[in-house]
């Protein structure tokens, strides 16, 4: 770069992990930002006010502190960066970036030194660690030797890393002559720290008589640390619903973190870790969206969610009062928060965690769909939402929560709608939104009448239209192909497949109730009479022939299938045989599996909807699913299948004919 220096795979260290990235050294200062996007960090020349380097395995570390006390460690520097780095620093910041050695001899006793908000433990003139001490929750006397330092738990630490520090503690001796009368310098050794599961022990040694350094050392740390504020919190919000992850939730705001406890699971997040804060309200629905953008996420099992989605219920009102004093009103959050707060649900979290946390807060845009909402409907994979127009991105919302920074797209293209038969996907089309790093998200089935307001939006962007060419006009045709219908009755594509699937196929189940005569050669129907227009070779004149039939003849009606030829006798009804109630229970099909898996949950995201249309849309999404999202449930329905062929053959004996398994289940897939 002309400007500064540009580094690819550069990693951020912390108690969070190692989350690589691109670092940019350049005359205004230094920016880094994590790869794949999420978290950004800027630092200007002018807050930079010490840098380090320090020689780690396999690569150099950058320290860099700034006038608020905090301290960023960039790691993945090469050893002829190092040269390059420190004039182009010294040069444009005045800032001379000292050099210091990491101890690899395994002392656990030296001394501690409090920079700032950074302790670090060194031995001899070579740093063992440092920890951040705006990570403390607690820290106390234990003993008369001993300062313990509790730190806060963070469920998104776990999102990197295997282990994150959980404690810390350290021994100072009551005698010690090293630095006999020097009371602003205390000397420690460590003397255990716990690491989630494994603990280590060390120790340090201190100067000064009887406690005098010790509590010297536990007030500078006391004075520093986030102690005080995780034990009761601020405002607190019972039964709230949050989608993912999954459950309802007491919602906590602490003076440093957020934490949600549930029946099953208990998150605990870092004020830190929260990016961006999202107030989507729901089109013609009761509810309203607050999203918690969170890097790095927290995980659940072996799933990672860097979304919260909440759903509020909009019209609900609360009235809350903090739980915190007019003196810390005053000087920490100062025009950020104030005492109660009195309106609806959402807006009162909203504020709140805001004013506690930082985090910028996100509302819906200048767009609004033809019904005069903030989104507009459409499916992701196979999953039904809504698609915000956000000012900076596209937001998907609720499953699976998808958030598309315009940054980060290279273009978008309006395509036709391929399900169903033409008619069909006249009413609808897709938008395909491809990334930079080559990721497409396509979104389907978006209204038609929605084309023009999404389009002018896009185009007002100034986002790449695969579909237009330089003069902006449709280059492809397929936008105007998807526009050229003027019927306005909405007709879904998916609902129209499955009822063409329900009439065409036939069950493979036996019927029971029914048992064919020998001599049972059928009943004469319209179709025999009708069938001799089709010997005309002239298809005009079939075609005009059929309906002047159709127009002059009155409708014939139909003999019922009980009433033989002549019409003399009805044929006796067969008597309907009894179920066994010792046979076996018949398998069970793909999609029923994939119901009941699912019904409750689609229940629980839209309560309003009914018993009829929850299966309409269980029946939507089987369709558009894959056959890999579908092969769970088909292995269920295998199971099953095999359970019943082999009851079947215990129920009717060795001789018995064989069970069609592949029917069994009564559907084909």
């Amino acid at each position: 770069m002309t400007d500064g220096h540009l580094f690819n795979n550069i990693s951020l260290g912390g108690r969070v992990g190692n989350n690589p990235g691109q670092f940019r050294l350049y005359s205004g200062g230094l920016a880094w930002k994590k790869l794949g996007g999420g978290k950004t960090i800027e630092v200007d020349k002018a807050d930079i006010i010490s840098v380090t380097w320090m020689k780690i395995p396999r690569s150099y570390q950058l320290s860099v502190g700034t006038k608020e006390g905090i301290r960023y460690v960039f790691k993945g520097f090469r050893e002829q960066d190092v040269s390059n780095l420190t004039n182009f620093i010294q040069k444009n910041t005045g800032t001379t970036p000292e050099e210091k050695q990491l101890s690899v001899s395994g002392h656990n006793w030296g001394a501690v030194d409090i920079n700032g908000n950074m302790l670090s433990f060194n031995v001899g003139s070579k740093e063992a660690f440092e920890v951040s001490l705006s990570d403390v929750s607690q820290t106390q006397l234990q003993g008369k030797t001993d300062v313990v330092l509790e730190f806060h738990v963070d469920d998104t630490t776990g999102a990197n890393e295997k282990d994150s520090l959980m404690d810390l503690s350290f021994h100072v001796p009551t005698s010690n002559t090293q630095f006999l009368g020097d009371e602003e310098r205390p000397s420690a050794h460590v003397s255990s720290f716990d690491k989630h599961d494994t603990t280590q022990h060390a120790c340090i040694f201190c100067a000064h008589s009887e406690m005098l350094s010790l509590q010297i050392f536990w007030q500078k740390i006391l004075a520093i640390a986030d102690v005080g504020s995780s034990e009761e919190a601020v405002v607190s919000l019972e039964g709230i619903a949050i989608l993912t992850p999954r459950g309802r939730y007491t919602v906590e705001l602490h003076m440093s973190f957020l934490r949600l406890q549930g029946q099953a699971n208990d998150f605990k997040i870092q004020y830190s870790s929260i990016l961006r804060l999202f107030v989507l309200p729901k089109s013609n629905n009761p509810h309203t969206f607050v999203v918690i953008t969170l890097d790095p996420p927290i995980r659940k099992g072996q799933t990672l969610y860097p979304h919260i989605v909440i759903q509020f219920v909009t019209e609900n009102v609360v009235e809350k009062e903090l739980s915190l004093s007019e003196e810390v009103l005053a000087e920490k959050y100062k025009d950020r928060l104030q005492s109660s707060y009195n309106g609806l649900e959402h807006e009162v979290f909203s504020k709140i965690l805001r004013g506690l946390s930082g985090a910028k807060v996100t509302r819906p845009s200048t767009f609004r769909s033809c019904q005069d909402g903030y989104a507009v409907k459409s499916s992701l994979k196979a999953e039904d939402g809504l698609l915000y127009p956000l000012e900076k991105g596209f937001f998907f919302l609720p499953k699976p929560p998808t958030l598309i920074l315009h940054e980060e797209i290279e273009y978008v293209e309006f395509e036709r709608h391929g399900a169903g038969g033409a008619s069909m996907s006249s009413h609808y089309f897709d938008l395909l939104v491809k990334l930079k790093n080559d990721q497409e998200h396509l979104f389907r089935n978006i209204q038609r009448n929605e084309y023009h307001n999404l389009f002018n939006f896009v185009s007002g962007k100034n986002l790449k239209i695969l579909n237009l060419g330089e003069d902006g006009q449709d280059r492809t045709g397929a936008v105007a192909a998807a526009l050229q219908s003027t019927d306005d009755d909405p007709v879904d594509p998916h609902l129209e497949r499955i009822k063409n699937q329900a009439g065409d196929e036939e069950s493979d189940e036996e019927d029971e109730d029914f048992v064919a005569d020998k001599d049972d050669s059928g009943s004469p129907s319209d179709d025999s009479e009708e069938g001799s227009d089709a010997s005309i070779s002239d298809g005009e004149k079939e075609k005009s022939s059929k309906k002047e039939a159709s127009s002059s003849k009155p409708p014939v009606k139909r003999k019922p299938k009980n009433v033989d030829v002549e019409g003399s006798e009805k044929r006796k009804p067969k008597k309907k045989q009894k179920k066994d109630p010792n046979a076996p229970k018949r398998a069970i099909a793909p999609f029923m599996y994939f119901s009941k898996a699912e019904r409750a949950n689609l229940k629980n995201i839209n309560p309003e909807l009914s018993t009829t249309d929850i299966a309409k849309k269980l029946g939507e999404k089987w369709q558009k699913m894959s056959a890999e999202e579908k092969q769970p449930y088909v292995e269920q329905s295998q199971v099953d299948k095999k359970r019943y062929a082999e009851e079947s053959a215990a129920y009717r004996g060795a001789g018995a004919a064989p069970v069609d398994v592949d029917s069994a289940d009564g559907s084909s897939d």
